[in-house]
């Protein structure tokens, strides 16, 4: 099989011979230019892309996204459960104000109140048990 990527030397011919492309000057030093030059980077593509290492790559860049992905869910999760914690605390306020409601509204007394416009009163007997012979 034959590498398809390797960049193959200029032959050598009578021919006008083509230099390479001069790099542009830069004016001023920027970061990446100052990193290419340490890492020296030019020299790795010199003959081509080296192939033999694009699966371990190819394997860095998903475990990469992976991990991206999984704090974006694990953050967004934690924001559902806060919401959902503040929501709890909202219902549990508003069921002990409506229990406190019911409960005082349920007082013989209140309900007497309630009742004598309507002009029902209390029953001052006992209640009593009814019984029926056959």
């Amino acid at each position: 099989m034959e590498n398809k990527f390797k960049i193959e030397p200029p032959q050598k011919t009578n021919e006008a011979r083509v230099k390479p492309a001069a790099k542009p000057a830069s004016s001023g030093k920027s970061l990446f230019s100052g990193l290419e030059k340490r890492l020296k980077l030019e020299s790795y593509f010199e003959e081509g892309f080296p192939v033999q290492y694009l699966p371990k790559i190819l394997f860095v860049v998903l475990l990469s996204l992976i991990y991206i992905s999984n704090t974006h869910y694990a953050e967004k999760t934690t924001r559902q459960i806060d919401r959902a914690q503040s929501d709890v605390e909202d219902l549990r306020a508003d069921f002990t104000t409506l229990k406190s409601d019911v409960m005082f509204a349920s007082k013989q007394s209140e309900v007497a109140r309630r009742v004598k416009p309507l002009g029902l009163k209390e029953s001052l007997n006992p209640p009593f048990k009814v019984i029926v012979k056959e």
